[in-house]
């Protein structure tokens, strides 16, 4: 793990932890799910230290959920409500409607110093950003400008990124291209999965802000334009996105798995029926095939063998990918051994395409 900082001279920070009389930064903290949970979390037991009250949590109304589709609270409001922390759920901030008026004036009566942003979910005008003191910190997973937008572990993972990060970024009108005030990254392991890597993005977001809310008028007065040119876009995943086109090198097949693991999560189809690819190990060069790609072949005790595209236009064989985990339609999850000891893959069988 890599920090990046400049070295400040904080003698007129906004906090003075050797003046017990200081008033406290006014913060209100904006975040819905459990990426955001963490640093709230972190935030409320630090307020002492770090010189900071927490006034209010804004978060995403409560959603169905569940076979039951009962209301559910964000993670974020929970562990405000644990906490006796005032919660805020509007709906808009668009001052076109009656709605975002009063959110608006309903942030300004808190007197927000500064306002925490993590994966909120909800757009911020510019005249919300403009109402803290000292406007809107964002907690972005990425090092920008790499990856602005909603996707960012994903996205990293489907390019085969080596690192990611966080990001503390003063937030602007637009999407994450505001001015960055402190940087520290993460390698992407080999094993990494969207979830494995969100929760490493999760702790390290945390202790980002908790930095960056330390010396926060020194951090500010350091702040670091993005390099547009840089920047890639993130989009949101969509389910469709999971399924495997065979035909792609093994290489990228893999980073598809562990990118969309565990939404909305790899699948191909065999025989019409769809099965979900839950793992993989990692690529292995020297195993290649001239088998069409998707073909079955070899199911074996430790990995389920399967021919993918080539690399390159210029190679006369193709890629393979070994299979270690996979979920046939209305099954539980099974490995390979499971597999190899059932009659459900053959060697020779044909993973495919949906059936249109």
């Amino acid at each position: 793990m890599t920090t990046t900082a400049p070295t400040f001279d904080t003698s007129n920070s906004l906090t003075d932890h050797d003046n017990p009389t200081t008033n406290r930064l006014r913060v209100v903290f904006a975040g819905t799910p459990e990426f955001a949970a963490i640093s709230l979390e972190s935030l409320i037991n630090q307020q002492e230290a770090l010189n900071i009250e927490i006034v209010a949590v804004y978060t995403q109304p409560d959603r169905k959920a569940g076979r039951g589709q009962k209301l559910s609270a964000s993670a974020v409001k929970e562990v405000a409500l644990a906490n006796d922390i005032a919660v805020e759920q509007p709906v808009t901030f668009k001052k076109s409607s009656a709605e975002g008026l009063a959110a608006r004036q309903t942030l300004r009566t808190y007197q927000p110093d500064v306002m925490i942003v993590a994966a909120y979910g909800l757009i911020l005008p510019i005249g919300v950003l403009e109402t803290p003191t000292h406007g809107c910190l964002n907690i972005h997973a990425s090092l920008l400008p790499r990856w602005r937008g909603a996707a960012p572990i994903h996205r990293a993972l489907l390019a085969g990124d080596d690192e990611t990060g966080i990001t503390i970024m003063q937030m602007d009108k637009g999407l994450d291209t505001g001015d960055m005030l402190y940087k520290v990254s993460e390698s992407i392991s080999s094993d990494d999965t969207a979830a494995s890597l969100h929760d490493k993005m999760a702790a390290l977001g945390a202790t980002a802000i908790s930095t960056v809310l330390k010396d926060l008028a020194a951090y500010q007065a350091q702040a670091i334009a993005q390099n547009d040119s840089q920047a890639n876009y993130a989009e949101k995943l969509v389910k469709t996105e999971g399924e495997v086109d065979w035909s792609q090198p093994a290489a990228a097949i893999e980073r598809q798995i562990r990118g969309l693991t565990p939404w909305p999560g790899a699948y191909t189809f065999l025989a019409g029926q769809r099965v979900k690819v839950l793992a993989s190990l990692p690529v292995n060069t020297s195993q290649q095939t001239n088998e069409p790609a998707g073909t079955v072949i070899s199911v074996g005790r430790k990995a389920i063998l399967v021919a993918c595209g080539k690399d390159n236009d210029t190679e006369s064989s193709a890629t393979t990918l070994a299979i270690t985990h996979l979920q046939f339609a209305g099954g539980k999850p099974m490995t390979a051994e499971q597999v190899c000891h059932g009659n459900q893959l053959n060697d020779g069988d044909q993973f495919t395409s949906e059936t249109k």
